[in-house]
């Protein structure tokens, strides 16, 4: 048999009936990934496996390193069949790793190979995915519309022009392709150099000066009111943790000129400005009825010596261990009683803050808008079969599963959308089997469409897209 047969994970047979009949066909919304905008404007075109699959790919890289592969085949000089090669090597020593799953998902679609990755079968899956990389349907969008992918969320910095949003717009194009409000350079003080350079470009993209924090203010507002001319309606902040301290409108005026003349701030300097402007960030999109995102608990560059060879996003960033309740609890409660609680998605990375999420947002639900605060998918470290599972019992215990609006990529590769399958047939496999043990009712058409929801109704309406 397949290792990746149509029945993969699906333990029961109302799992495999719940997956086949309401789950598998659905489209997908990719609400956050990091492609590139300009891979889809193009329609990029890969001449191997190696530049879809290993460039970028820092799990890849992690693993590859774990394996005792050497730098020059990672991120290094050597050719792509030389990379790929050493990534066959590495592939069978992931078994238990997501990446085995993964590997071995995305090889059967789009491209139906079935065989095992190997050393013994790199070079006929290198040749064969080669050959049909020059096909019209295995581009950029052609796989886009071989998973039925009906639209796609990218990651967009405030200075960024947009251009190619614009383009694919223009194109009408069957899949939307929508920016998303990024604006973490906005608040990342800690380094006043790096921070006024950004600043010096924000003035260029807006078109105003920024000698003070309310000028900085009314330049971002007028960036985000062009991100929502192009559609956008999400925001997304990646955070160490959530901020909180106590500040006053005099206080930040200072931090901020004290920033612009090239002074270093304390840490409590720091945490007050970003404090003010997580608030600030809040408001805004509040205003703009946007969905926010956070993204928070990861320890990023840990490697000093490879980050100054490498760079950032390579491979050397891990899960951070913060006390996280009461600064979310309070910046939660501040916007809500600002009555600026905007509609709210928080994605956890360390594990153990599992059951704070999932009962954190429980306490601001309007009654209003169903699932309004949402306990994000497993992301990150999270996103393999033990995470999203842990992450599914967390949110059926604590809340609604039902109002779940599911599965993202979180990815810069286009063939990713494996991920969401793999979610699916999890998600599934979870729901069969309690049917069968009779911890649900034996209702397929009830749980069936509880799936379906999950899978792609949920999102489409919470998102009004």
């Amino acid at each position: 048999m397949e290792f990746i047969h149509s029945n993969f994970i699906l333990e029961t047979k109302t799992a495999q009936k719940l997956y086949h009949e309401y789950a598998k066909e659905m489209p997908i919304i990719d609400y956050h990934c990091h492609l590139m905008p300009e891979d889809i404007a193009i329609d990029k075109q890969w001449d191997n496996l190696a530049q879809i699959w290993l460039y970028g790919d820092h799990y890849k890289w992690r693993a590859m390193r774990a394996n005792g592969i050497d730098e020059k085949y990672i991120t290094g000089n050597a050719s792509d069949w030389e990379k790929f090669e050493k990534w066959a090597e590495t592939a069978p020593k992931t078994l238990r790793n997501p990446l085995y799953h993964w590997n071995q998902l995305e090889l059967k679609k789009p491209f139906g190979v079935t065989e095992l990755l190997s050393p013994l079968t790199a070079k006929d899956i290198y040749d064969k995915t080669a050959s049909m990389l020059k096909q019209d349907s295995f581009t950029a969008r052609g796989i886009m519309k071989q998973w039925n992918v009906e639209v796609v969320c990218t990651t967009d910095d405030p200075i960024d022009k947009l251009e190619h949003h614009i383009a694919i717009k223009k194109e009408n194009f069957n899949c939307k392709v929508l920016p998303t409000w990024r604006p973490d350079k906005a608040m990342a003080v800690e380094n006043t150099t790096a921070y006024n350079e950004y600043l010096d470009k924000l003035e260029i993209v807006s078109g105003l000066k920024i000698n003070t924090f309310s000028h900085l203010i009314e330049a971002l507002k007028k960036r985000q009111t062009y991100f929502a001319e192009q559609g956008c309606k999400l925001a997304d902040h990646g955070i160490e943790q959530f901020y909180a301290s106590m500040y006053t409108e005099e206080d930040i005026h200072k931090i901020f000129i004290k920033v612009r003349t090239g002074d270093s701030l304390s840490e409590n300097e720091i945490e007050q400005f970003k404090s003010a402007m997580m608030i600030e960030f809040g408001v805004m999109n509040h205003e703009k009825s946007w969905v926010q995102q956070f993204h928070f608990g990861v320890i990023r560059n840990n490697n000093s010596r490879m980050f100054s060879k490498v760079g950032a996003d390579t491979g050397f960033d891990s899960i951070g261990d913060f006390n996280v309740a009461k600064n979310m609890s309070k910046y939660l409660n501040r916007l809500d009683s600002l009555g600026c609680l905007t509609k709210t998605i928080i994605y956890n990375l360390n594990p153990k803050d599992n059951d704070v999420i999932a009962t954190m947002i429980g306490n601001f639900q309007d009654g209003i808008t169903p699932g309004k605060i949402q306990y994000g998918s497993g992301w990150w470290f999270l996103d393999q079969k033990q995470g999203m599972e842990a992450q599914i019992n967390s949110l059926s215990s604590q809340g609604l599963l039902s109002q779940f609006v599911g599965m993202l990529t979180d990815s810069r590769s286009f063939l990713s959308y494996a991920r969401h399958e793999y979610f699916r047939r999890i998600l599934c496999n979870i729901l069969g089997n309690d049917m069968e043990k009779g911890l649900m009712p034996n209702d397929i058409e009830l749980v069936g469409k509880m799936v379906q929801d999950i899978s792609y109704n949920n999102a489409k309406k919470y998102f009004n897209f």
